[in-house]
């Protein structure tokens, strides 16, 4: 079959191909084009930068967990060989999309509708990439599949990772290295990987191989974390559709709140009052002032 094909050119190219775990290069800036501006962090003593120092930027027993520096590594793609990630995506949001093999049923719809996004995301100065343990010689023959199956017309405009000595997938923990080596299939996990600016990881989400990821909750949470990053605040569950009709003190209900945020909760009340003089806080049974409301306009 096509399926088992693929998985024998990617054994016999893991031989050939490698993928170097590095430290970060100093790697001239015209070799990355796409890079652009740094994004900017919140200003507010109290607000991002110290809800960000509550995350270790390492963990104690080499796992990879929100807050950590990403491990940075030199790679081929298929737009070309990197000397480093954390180069390329230099001073940027970034996603990293695993797949767990070219030639595979779910991994061609996912990488067809991540390509629909690409605008959006671009849009919103976040880079992507993704990444399977088959060669970058696979993934360019694979998406002349894709971009077949696709019911939309689409342009594949994102880099593929090629990582057929799984030291991407180990090191970000996407694979078992004391297991790998002897399965047939090494298949990584269906990963997101969504790294700030600062190449700390913000969120993860983990799916298996038989269920395809949802591109527009992709979408949304880079929304929100940029939003987080940027103005101190965090979305509530189901962002932007929130809050559509929230009690008041007086005994009213306001429609004014849909899709407003809460101030993170390290923001001191001093800067609460002196960055969103408007907010409101929700009176709730405990009556602790955490539920802190910040309208949807205040924060564009």
């Amino acid at each position: 079959s096509a399926f088992g094909k693929a998985v024998v050119a990617r054994q016999a190219a893991a031989a050939s191909n490698t993928t170097t775990i590095a430290t970060a290069s100093k790697v001239p800036r015209s070799q990355y084009a796409s890079v652009r501006s740094m994004s900017t962090m919140d200003t507010m003593e109290s607000g991002t930068k110290t809800y960000m120092s509550l995350y270790p930027e390492g963990s104690t027993d080499g796992g990879l967990r929100l807050g950590n520096i990403v491990p940075d590594f030199a790679c081929d793609t298929t737009h070309g060989k990197w000397d480093s990630f954390h180069e390329w995506k230099k001073g940027k949001w970034a996603i990293l999309f695993s797949h767990p093999a070219d030639f595979t049923p779910v991994c061609t719809t996912e990488i067809g509708r991540l390509a629909l996004k690409y605008d959006e995301l671009n849009a919103m100065d976040c880079l992507l990439a993704t990444l399977s343990v088959d060669p970058v010689k696979s993934h360019e023959e694979w998406l002349r599949d894709v971009v077949a199956h696709c019911e939309n017309e689409i342009e594949v405009k994102f880099p593929i990772i090629g990582d057929p000595d799984r030291s991407i997938s180990t090191a970000y923990g996407m694979i078992d290295p004391g297991t790998s080596d002897s399965q047939d299939l090494p298949l990584t996990i269906r990963a997101v990987f969504i790294v700030n600016p600062e190449n700390k990881l913000m969120l993860a989400l983990n799916y298996p191989a038989c269920v395809g990821r949802n591109m527009d909750e992709i979408v949304r949470c880079v929304k929100a974390l940029q939003l987080s990053y940027e103005k101190s605040i965090a979305t509530p569950a189901n962002w932007p559709h929130n809050h559509a009709d929230i009690p008041l003190a007086d005994g009213t209900r306001t429609t004014e709140f849909e899709g407003s945020v809460f101030l993170l909760p390290t923001v001191s009340e001093e800067e609460a009052k002196e960055n969103y003089p408007d907010h409101m806080t929700c009176e709730v049974p405990s009556k602790i002032p955490y539920l802190r409301l910040v309208k949807a306009s205040d924060v564009k």
